[in-house]
């Protein structure tokens, strides 16, 4: 048979996913908890919602899917994300009550980048970031829905974490390299990512993170990670890998798209019980005595 081969990043990242496996400890085990802190601010669970866009009215519900998304976040307390749009679409972010991060796209338009970061502020966002792995296209800058993406130096990252003063996260860190300079211009925390296989033979961002961990070793930058990310077993080889909390991404979409928020709150729960099963199978009582000392490799 000729050899085949595979460019994809989401299925080079999910085999490396399933290569994992997990040691059982269960002597002197007790139920775990997951509870978490991000940014001095509690959260029940280290499972994060993703930074979507665009999302439309399903089933024809009156909120759309980032609004029932987020409300289920809210009613789960953990940490919500939302990607790119407009700042009364965001608004109606704020108003569901979710404790939401607002990813901005590195427009060309630095006036609209700045403009989107000072609403945000001003409207009770829980922190704000940049989506960097959305800067390139095949055609050089890219381009989404009608908007021209550019370079984000050193120098323009720090002005926006200098500028605004909220929880700064860059999105799209695939390299100790990018995430020692995320930490050198301030941020507060890091999405390791290939936004969902953007580049091809991108590497699985589970790969890399033991790495990252070890260069950001005695910061205060936390590490969040996303990309094939479905499942309570999924977050827990995150955690022990060195992430701090970890994003689930498309996998949702269907409990989203039939059942709403409910349907979003009843996924996030089901990945919350399933994280806390394996962290109590395994020997450990809470998020931060995860380690990779239980993780085999096939």
């Amino acid at each position: 048979m000729d050899y085949q081969r595979i460019s994809d990043a989401n299925r080079i990242t999910a085999e490396y996913m399933d290569s994992i496996l997990i040691e059982q400890r269960l002597i002197d085990a007790k139920v775990a908890d997951t509870k978490v802190t991000y940014f001095g601010t509690t959260f029940d669970s280290p499972v994060l919602t993703p930074a979507f866009s665009h999302l439309g009215h399903y089933k024809n519900r009156e909120k759309n899917g980032l609004e029932e998304y987020s409300l289920a976040a809210k009613q789960c307390n953990i940490l919500n994300f939302c990607g790119m749009m407009e700042n009364d679409a965001f608004q109606q972010i704020v108003d569901i009550g979710a404790k939401t991060v607002r990813i901005v796209k590195p427009y060309a338009d630095q006036g609209k980048v700045r403009d989107q970061f000072a609403y945000a502020v001003d409207v009770g966002a829980f922190a704000i970031g940049m989506d960097i792995d959305h800067i390139f296209g095949n055609e050089g800058y890219d381009v989404v829905v009608g908007e021209e993406m550019t370079a984000q130096t050193s120098e323009m990252l720090a002005s926006y974490v200098q500028d605004y003063k909220l929880p700064f996260v860059i999105k799209g860190v695939l390299s100790v390299q990018d995430a020692l300079r995320s930490a050198q211009i301030g941020a507060k925390a890091i999405i390791v990512s290939h936004h969902h296989g953007r580049m091809p033979y991108a590497l699985p961002p589970m790969l890399v993170l033991p790495a990252i961990r070890k260069a950001l070793a005695g910061t205060d930058v936390k590490i969040f990670v996303d990309c094939g990310i479905e499942s309570g077993a999924d977050v827990f080889k995150a955690l022990a890998l060195g992430a701090d909390g970890a994003a689930v991404g498309r996998a949702m979409m269907p409990s989203l798209e039939e059942n709403g928020a409910e349907g979003v709150k009843n996924y996030l729960e089901d990945m919350r019980g399933q994280l806390r099963f394996i962290m109590s199978n395994t020997g450990f009582s809470s998020v931060s005595e995860i380690d990779d000392s239980v993780l085999y490799f096939r």
